[in-house]
C-alpha cells in the first residue's frame, strides 16, 4: 500500500495558487491539501481545505500542520508563488525520505524569469548549518511521524516557528538534501546577492531576529553547545611594541580604491604611536605603483609584498600581523572602504582598553562612490550582547566592521588562508573563551560598488561562501561543545 502526503500551501488569493494545487493532485500520492490563509477569501480552491494561521512561520501555524499532518508524510510549500514539479518530483521526495530515514527532505530547483529555467542548487545541510536564513528552497518534505514527535507546542513564536521546528527535527534526525532539479518556481526576489546579504541586520526585523535569537539559543542548549557567560580574562600588556595600533590592509588590484583607504589611516589622530601595514597581494592594475609612491612620501606605511602566491585575504592579514612592526592592536581595513572621521583607531584602543577584551567590532554605514548614505544604511549589529553574543553569533552571517584584534592572541589563533569568511571564524573561535568588545557609533564607511567582490555574486560562488561559513560554524560547535564535555 502506498504511503501518502499531506500538503500545506500558503494562500492570499492569487490565481496561480489553484495552478500549484493541480501540480500537487498529479500525483497519487497526495491525498489532502490545506491552504494557510491569514485572512478571510471568498474563494475556494475545489478539493482543498483552508485552515487561518496568524503568521505562516509562526508556532501557531506549525502546531497546526502538525495536527493536520495525518498522513505518513507533509509537503510544505513555503512561499505563496508558482511551482510546478519535475517528472515525478513529489514521488521522488518521498522515496529519498523512507530510504534515508529523513526528518526533513528538501531538493534543488530551478527559477523561472522572463521563460528562462535557469538551475538553483542548494547545499547540503552541516551540523553548523544553524544560521535562520539557510536556503531549503520552496519546499520542505517532512516524515509525519518525525514531525508529530518534535515537540515544539511549548513555544509562542510569531515568526520562528518554523526555523525553530527544523532546529529540533535536525537534532534526532538528518536532514537530506536531494542534488536534483525536482521542481520549477518563480523568482520573485530579484535583487543581487550584495543588496541580500544584509536583510537579517535590517532594524525592521529586530522582532523577528530576537525570536529567531532565542530558538537558535535554545538549540545550543539542547545540543551541549551553548556557553554561559564566562569569559577568560586577557592581559593586555603582554609583550613588547614599538607601535600601539597596526591599521591592517590586504589589497589586489585596487587601484580606483586604495589611495582613499591609504588617506583615510594616515590623517587619524591618536595619543600613541600606530602605523599603517598594507600587505598588496602581486597586484597588476597599478596598485603597487600608488602604494610605493605613497610609502615614499609617508614612513607611516609599510608596503609589504609577499614572497608566496597562494595567498588569501586571511593569509595577508598573516603576513601582516607577523610582522615585527604590527602594533599591539591590529584594525582592519578593506581596500574599497574608509574610516568615517580621524578618531576610529582612536576609538578602537580605547575600548579594548576599557573593556579588556580580545577584540573590538565596530559600526558601519553603507554608502556609494560618491560616499551618500544607501540602503540599509548603518549596520550596528545591535542583536550582540555582552552574555549571549557569541552564542547568537552562530546564528547570524557575520559580525560587524571595522574588526580589530589583540595582536598576540591573532598570532596565536591564527588567520585561515581564505578570502572570504576568515574574520568570521576569528570572531567565532576567539569569542569562545573572550569577551568582544563593540562599539555602536558609526566609525567606518562600507562602499558599495560594482568592483565589490560581494556585490553581485552568481548562486554557484554564493553556494560556495555558504557551505564554507557552515563548516566554520561546524567546526566551532563541535569545539564548544567539546569545551563543555571537558573544560578548557
Amino acid at each position: 500500500m502506498r504511503r501518502k502526503i499531506t500538503a500545506f500551501i500558503p494562500y492570499s488569493g492569487q490565481e496561480f495558487t489553484e495552478r500549484t494545487v493541480k501540480e500537487l493532485r498529479k500525483s497519487p500520492l497526495i491525498e489532502k491539501v490545506f491552504l494557510l490563509v491569514n485572512s478571510d477569501f471568498d474563494k475556494q480552491i475545489e478539493g482543498c481545505e483552508k485552515i487561518k494561521a496568524e503568521t505562516l512561520f509562526g508556532s501557531q501555524a506549525i502546531n497546526l500542520i502538525r495536527e493536520k499532518s495525518t498522513l505518513d508524510y507533509t509537503l510544505f510549500i513555503v512561499q505563496d508563488n508558482l511551482i510546478e514539479f519535475g517528472q515525478y518530483g513529489v514521488e521522488r521526495f518521498q522515496q529519498v525520505c523512507e530510504d534515508t530515514g529523513a526528518g526533513i527532505v528538501y531538493s534543488d530547483y530551478y527559477e523561472l524569469k522572463d521563460e528562462i529555467r535557469t538551475p538553483h542548487p542548494v547545499i547540503d545541510y552541516q551540523t553548523g548549518s544553524i544560521r535562520d536564513d539557510f536556503n531549503f528552497g520552496y519546499i520542505y518534505f517532512f516524515d509525519s511521524k518525525v514531525l508529530a514527535e518534535t515537540k515544539t507546542e511549548d513555544e509562542n513564536y510569531q515568526f520562528a516557528g518554523l526555523y525553530d521546528l527544523r532546529l529540533k527535527v535536525s537534532q534526532k534526525n538528518p536532514v537530506v538534501r536531494i542534488p536534483e532539479y525536482l521542481y520549477t518556481t518563480i523568482e520573485t526576489d530579484t535583487r543581487k546577492s550584495g543588496e541580500k546579504q544584509f536583510d537579517y541586520v535590517n532594524p525592521r526585523n529586530r522582532t523577528v531576529q530576537i525570536e529567531m535569537e532565542a530558538a537558535a539559543t535554545n538549540h545550543l542548549k539542547a545540543v551541549g553547545a551553548y556557553l554561559s557567560p564566562e569569559f577568560k580574562k586577557i592581559d593586555l600588556t603582554e609583550g613588547s611594541f614599538e607601535f600601539e595600533a597596526s591599521v591592517i590592509i590586504p589589497v589586489r588590484n585596487r587601484v580606483k580604491t586604495i589611495s582613499d583607504a591609504v588617506q583615510s589611516v594616515l590623517k587619524q589622530k591618536a595619543d600613541f604611536p600606530f602605523n599603517l601595514i598594507v600587505i598588496d597581494n602581486h597586484s597588476t592594475d597599478g596598485t603597487t605603483e600608488v602604494l610605493a609612491s605613497i610609502a615614499k612620501e609617508n614612513k607611516c606605511l609599510i608596503h609589504l609584498i609577499p614572497e608566496r602566491s597562494d595567498l588569501g585575504i586571511g593569509g595577508c592579514w598573516t603576513e601582516g600581523i607577523h610582522h615585527p612592526k604590527c602594533g599591539r592592536f591590529a584594525i582592519q581595513l578593506d581596500s574599497d572602504d574608509l574610516y568615517k572621521d580621524e578618531s576610529t583607531v582612536q576609538k578602537v584602543v580605547d575600548t579594548f582598553r576599557a573593556e579588556k577584551c580580545a577584540m573590538v567590532i565596530g559600526t558601519y554605514q553603507m554608502t556609494n562612490f560618491k560616499l551618500e548614505e544607501i540602503a540599509p544604511g548603518i549596520i550596528d549589529h545591535k542583536e550582540w550582547t555582552p552574555d549571549n553574543g557569541r552564542n547568537n553569533a552562530l546564528r547570524i552571517n557575520g559580525l560587524g566592521a571595522p574588526r580589530a584584534f589583540y595582536t598576540p592572541l591573532l598570532r596565536e589563533i591564527k588567520v585561515p588562508n581564505v578570502s572570504y569568511g576568515e574574520d568570521y571564524a576569528l570572531g567565532l573561535s576567539i569569542s569562545r573563551n573572550y569577551q568582544i568588545g563593540r562599539i555602536y557609533e558609526p566609525i567606518y564607511l562600507c562602499r558599495r560598488w560594482e568592483g565589490n567582490s560581494d556585490a553581485a555574486l552568481d548562486i554557484a560562488k554564493q553556494n560556495t561562501y555558504n557551505v564554507y561559513k557552515d563548516r566554520i560554524r561546524t567546526f566551532e560547535l563541535i569545539a564548544r561543545q567539546r569545551k563543555n564535555a571537558y573544560g578548557g
